[in-house]
């Protein structure tokens, strides 16, 4: 029988050996994580005070909020902990809890980018029967289906991640817990259980990707017959941005997870996971709500709002 090491905890990779470069990195993702926390939270507020913003759109915008502030907050805090303490471990249990919490996110966040293509298809492909087919149990259904794939994808892959054997080194070359950071760890000869879990996951993401392309293919198809010029740059102004966040969500979640893992980190693995866990819950709001008049709209009543009631005091 050989000897093996049980592993207790995990390293994560430590993105700066000086002192100041640790406490520059701490600052800099304290800075990140704080807009992104505001710039959610100022969107989860205001699709729920404002009734204008009691659509289907902007309810499938707050969940997408919601999930992304969960997402930057089940990776970064650590992080900067990490850094502020010089320290670079995480426990076997919390290691698992993270992969779980990050799988479900970013599985739930592919489901809800779906469901509002489909918004945004029936609102400018189906014009006159949009109240009927988005209603508001429709909408809520979507967004239920879109948690309980991802939590099948969290369950699945986190399940399947640590049934695997752990020997060796405990070093994990990126900032957060992910799968195949994980798998170059394993000393397991068979990996059936998390190579059909990936493969559940990439089906998941590739039937979402055919969906969303589909959808804007109806979407832009219609758009140009659209005779008023007017009308064209609005109903593209709703959609560009939706297509490039789903772009490069998508995107940089397949390179991540779908290229061969090197024994060595790189620059362009950190990168590649920043794009696809830090990224998205920062810009999501500012791509969101740059053009966007109901969200900007909603903002100035709100802020008018307070300074009248402070006027009044």
């Amino acid at each position: 029988m050989s000897n093996q090491t049980v592993i207790v905890e995990f390293l994560l990779l430590r993105l700066a050996e000086s002192p100041m470069l640790l406490r520059l990195h701490a600052s800099l993702f304290s800075f990140i994580y704080l807009m992104a926390l505001l710039e959610n939270l100022v969107i989860i507020i205001l699709t729920i005070l404002d009734q204008h913003l009691h659509t289907p759109m902007y309810y499938f915008l707050r969940h997408l909020s919601f999930l992304d502030l969960c997402l930057i907050s089940a990776t970064i805090p650590k992080s900067i902990f990490n850094s502020v303490t010089l320290s670079d471990s995480i426990s076997f249990l919390g290691c698992a809890l993270q992969l779980f919490v990050v799988v479900l996110l970013t599985g739930s966040e592919i489901g809800i980018l779906t469901a509002m293509s489909y918004d945004r298809y029936v609102a400018i492909c189906c014009p006159l029967r949009y109240e009927a087919i988005m209603n508001r149990g429709f909408s809520v259904l979507l967004v239920t289906l879109s948690w309980l794939n991802g939590s099948v994808l969290g369950i699945l892959y986190s399940a399947g991640t640590f049934s695997l054997d752990f020997c060796g080194s405990n070093r994990i070359y990126q900032f957060f817990c992910d799968v195949p950071t994980l798998l170059k760890l394993s000393c397991s000869k068979e990996h059936v259980t998390i190579n059909v879990s990936v493969a559940i996951g990439v089906c998941y993401a590739f039937s979402c990707l055919v969906c969303i392309v589909v959808s804007y293919v109806y979407i832009f198809s219609t758009v140009l017959t659209i005779p008023s010029r007017q009308s064209q740059p609005k109903a593209f102004s709703t959609c560009v941005p939706h297509l490039v966040v789903v772009s490069t969500f998508l995107v940089t979640g397949a390179v991540a997870y779908l290229k061969p893992v090197s024994d060595t980190s790189s620059i362009v693995d950190v990168l590649v996971s920043v794009f696809y866990s830090v990224a998205p819950p920062s810009l999501n709001p500012i791509i969101y709500c740059l053009r966007n008049r109901d969200i900007k709209s909603a903002l100035r009543k709100v802020l008018w709002g307070s300074r009248i009631s402070k006027v009044l005091k």
